[in-house]
């Protein structure tokens, strides 16, 4: 599903350039839940991004679902992410202005989907998150795991094949943390969908499949967690 083929990350300045990423190869399998854990500074967001599609890498490739993707043109790259990746954010990035329901429509408000069938999916995913009772809310009025909820239901309302989730449970108590851990085990477990997630919380890590872990832009061990994927 995944592909990541010596991808390296170089950003530069003036006088300083700095490596984020150094012969990063990576295969995620169609239905995996890969963590990746690491020190602050060490590469794991930059990775994200660039599989993603947020972010270009300096060398290599990177290709989703056997798409090469290193090639494609803004406007497709734009495309290409809102019909098959979810975004997971530490700071939910919902709109404060929109009501609930609103903030989970927005991922389809850029594809040809009606105003009926935008409330409908949008209805789906909130029930799925369990906050079908909330959709009427502003996120002012939700509790930090509530407002992650409604982070997941909009990642998920288009049907993407990949989530990708950066720091998920990173500003949750350790209940909500587990919550929405367990949130994401049902995704990929029921609904399939392959899970991308940084974290740096291991007891989250060791729930998943597989576990990345990054040192200074450098992969440093490969560890299957389960025997699902060996």
């Amino acid at each position: 599903m995944i592909q990541l083929k010596a991808v390296e990350k170089t950003y530069r300045t003036d006088t300083i350039e700095t490596t984020a990423l150094n012969g990063i190869d990576l295969n995620v399998a169609k239905g995996e839940f890969l963590s990746i854990m690491g020190p602050s500074g060490c590469g794991k967001s930059t990775l994200l991004n660039i599989i993603g599609l947020l972010d270009t890498p300096t060398r290599g490739e990177v290709l989703i679902g056997g798409q090469q993707t290193t090639q494609l043109s803004d406007k497709q790259l734009a495309r290409f992410r809102n019909q098959q990746l979810g975004f997971i954010f530490q700071s939910f990035h919902l709109i404060n202005d929109l009501r609930v329901l609103d903030n989970v429509e927005l991922p389809l408000l850029y594809r040809n989907v009606s105003a009926r069938e935008r409330a409908e999916l949008s209805k789906e995913a909130l029930a799925k998150v369990g906050l079908g009772n909330r959709m009427k809310h502003f996120p002012s009025q939700l509790s930090g795991g509530q407002k992650q909820r409604v982070a997941i239901a909009r990642a998920i309302v288009g049907q993407p094949a990949i989530v990708l989730a950066d720091e998920p449970t990173g500003n949750l108590d350790s209940a909500m943390g587990n919550e929405i851990m367990d949130l994401l085990l049902q995704l990929n477990e029921q609904d399939g969908a392959t899970i991308v997630m940084v974290t740096h919380d291991e007891l989250m890590a060791r729930k998943t499949h597989r576990l990345v872990r990054l040192f200074d832009g450098a992969q440093v061990n490969d560890h299957y967690l389960k025997n699902a994927y060996a």
